[in-house]
Parts: structure tokens; sequence; C-alpha cells
């Protein structure tokens, strides 16, 4: 199903994606860290939809279901540096501190900072050229109470 995209990450030298497949990764990297303490929770789902709203205007539904379509994709994916490559080279640096701070809010969505949450987020941010400074600001940023 998503082959044409995986074979587009694995290159040598990707070219920049077009929005719908910069989309699919940016949603895949948020089903990936919710994924990565080996509980993917309803709350961690609902995040990940919520994010996609916000990111992108779209539907409740219409983000559910291309969350479903990054779960399959996730899934098929071999590893994170390939999504966060798509994502750096998608998107300027403000906006990647913005879905570092998405990713932050996944991870806090359930209430526990996992190990493994953080060595990956740690890993994350790095990948996609965000500064630790700008990754803490982007975790206190998504520490607080939405209005």
């Amino acid at each position: 199903m998503f082959a044409d995209l995986l074979r587009r990450l694995a290159a040598p030298a990707p070219e920049k994606l077009p929005d719908p497949d910069a989309r699919l990764a940016l949603g895949a990297l948020l089903v990936r860290i919710a994924r990565a303490d080996g509980d993917y929770a309803d709350v961690e789902i609902a995040q990940i939809d919520r994010c996609l709203v916000s990111r992108y205007g779209l539907s409740p539904f219409a983000a559910a279901s291309l969350r479903a379509k990054c779960e399959v994709l996730e899934a098929e994916a071999p590893d994170t540096v390939r999504f966060t490559r798509a994502i750096k080279d998608a998107v300027d640096y403000e906006d990647r501190v913005a879905v570092v701070a998405a990713l932050w809010a996944v991870v806090l969505a359930d209430g526990v900072r996992e190990d493994e949450e953080d060595s990956m987020m740690r890993m994350t941010a790095s990948l996609l050229g965000v500064t630790d400074q700008d990754s803490h600001k982007a975790r206190l940023r998504a520490m607080l109470p939405k209005a």
C-alpha cells in the first residue's frame, strides 16, 4: 500500500515529499512515539488525532482516517531515521519545533514518561535537527493545560 512512499524515504537522497506524503510521515512518527513504550493507549490515539486536526485543519473523522493509514505505514516502515529525514527536508525549523511539541504532547498524553519514550524523543528531536533547548521548551509548552 505504501511501497512507493517507503521506497522514496529509503532513497539515498530523498526528494522533498508532497504534502500528502509529508502528512503520512508526520502521522507515522506520532504513532511510532506513542508505541515506543509498548502501550499504544487510547489517550495517545486521541492526542494524535487532535494533533492532526490542529495541524492540518481536518475534521475528526478525516484525522482518524489519516491516523489509521499512518498506523499501517508505521508498522511497515523499517526505521525512524527515514521519517525524520523526510520531515526535516519538508518543513522549516519552526515547524519542526512544532512537530517536536506534537510528539511531546503524545508522549505526555497518558501522564507517564517512560524511559523508552524519553530516549526516542532525544533521538527524534536530534534527527529533526531541533536543539535540546528547543525540545525542552516544546515539552514545557506541551505540558501546559489546553484552554
